[in-house]
């Protein structure tokens, strides 16, 4: 039997087209990102023409089980579910999937990591860090929205992180995989761990946001292929390492890090090559940690992971920690459990302890996030 209370750890909203055309500051007005028709279809545009990816799989909810030939990266913006933008309807919409509270991500932001020009893109995220904060405020116990920073320039990113916690905002997303040479173990990031555990704020990396590379769309100058999606969780998993080798929640033990729609099943694998390194490899891990701790006692006190179906994960809870995993539906988007996810839950999580469900499902997103569950559990 599916825990009564479900806490979806990754959810999207679904930005209106002309969220960053009316909010962005008016220095980048004309180039800020919007949304254009092409031969039938809505493309997301940023500067003057760079096209950054269609809308079809971002927005396709419930296709894969009605009608999955469908699903392309092509689509409209009135096909869009109502739930991603009108907060009213995603409540709703919530309550038909047997979910009752949700972490939200944007959707087009994602893509926006990749703005190569930073100013511009710190424009866009605060543009979106304000239009999100006024739509988790229909119900802020139920809906927790995750801020969206840039940290090019650190002491930028730690003012935004600072007005996000401001604005109401649950948390704070960062590039999933910064540009080569200013990767996380840099010491110029250690103010910004600091200001996040000072704040109580708590990090994630979620797919589709890194810094460098192509962007993500159709075409031929774009990151669209089999072998990155297949592949994808090796970007987190580096700057995961990087965070740990490097003594960041040694010096910061309070700080959470969630790894947001990677799955599962990679990280046992990473945790005993992490250890072996550590233990066998003095030369390549420098820092040495205090007390005997090895690099998977950090994992297993500070980072979170977010899945969605990784039934092979399940099984191997054991060495992941069952503390360690949340689970999402990943709504509006095309490969969400939307609207079955109670059905989806249920059979993936069979054979599992009751007590290991209910963590699973939502007791640990409600303690990462900090959900009210009192007030949480009258929707569920």
């Amino acid at each position: 039997m599916t825990p009564a209370m479900i806490l979806s750890s990754d959810s999207h909203v679904f930005e209106p087209p002309d969220l960053w055309t009316t909010r962005i500051d008016a220095a980048f007005r004309d180039r800020a990102p919007r949304m254009q028709r092409t031969d039938g279809a809505d493309q997301l545009v940023v500067e003057a023409d760079q096209v950054i990816s269609g809308i079809g799989l971002i927005s396709n909810a419930g296709a894969r089980f009605e009608a999955p030939e469908t699903i392309s990266g092509q689509g409209r913006f009135e096909d869009v579910p109502r739930g991603g933008y009108d907060p009213v309807q995603h409540l709703r919409d919530m309550e038909v999937d047997g979910v009752a509270g949700e972490v939200l991500y944007p959707s087009q932001g994602l893509f926006y990591f990749r703005v190569a020009d930073t100013a511009l893109m710190s424009a866009i995220f605060r543009a979106y860090n304000d239009w999100l904060a006024e739509f988790c405020k229909t119900d802020a116990s139920r809906l927790k929205g995750i801020a969206m920073i840039n940290l090019d320039d650190v002491q930028d990113g730690i003012r935004e992180l600072e007005r996000a916690a401001r604005l109401g905002l649950g948390g704070a997303m960062i590039t999933e995989y910064p540009l080569e040479h200013r990767r996380y173990d840099q010491p110029e990031y250690e103010p910004f761990w600091a200001a996040a555990q000072a704040l109580g704020m708590p990090l994630s990396l979620h797919t589709a946001t890194r810094r460098q590379g192509k962007i993500r769309g159709a075409g031929d100058k774009t990151l669209r292929d089999a072998s990155s999606r297949a592949t994808k969780a090796f970007y987190p998993a580096l700057s995961m390492c990087d965070l740990i080798f490097s003594g960041v929640f040694e010096r910061y033990p309070r700080l959470t890090l969630a790894i947001v729609e990677f799955e599962l099943a990679w990280a046992p694998h990473v945790l005993t090559s992490m250890d072996y390194t550590y233990r066998e490899r003095h030369g390549e891990a420098i820092y040495r940690f205090k007390g005997g701790m090895r690099p998977s006692d950090f994992f297993h006190r500070n980072i979170v992971l977010s899945f969605q179906e990784d039934v092979i994960g399940i099984r191997l809870r054991d060495a992941i920690g069952v503390d360690n995993m949340m689970w999402g539906s990943d709504y509006p988007h095309s490969e969400s459990t939307f609207p079955r996810s109670r059905e989806i839950l249920k059979a993936i999580l069979a054979g599992v302890p009751d007590d290991e469900q209910a963590k699973i499902v939502g007791g640990n997103t409600a303690r990462v996030y900090r959900f009210d569950v009192a007030r949480v559990t009258a929707h569920a």
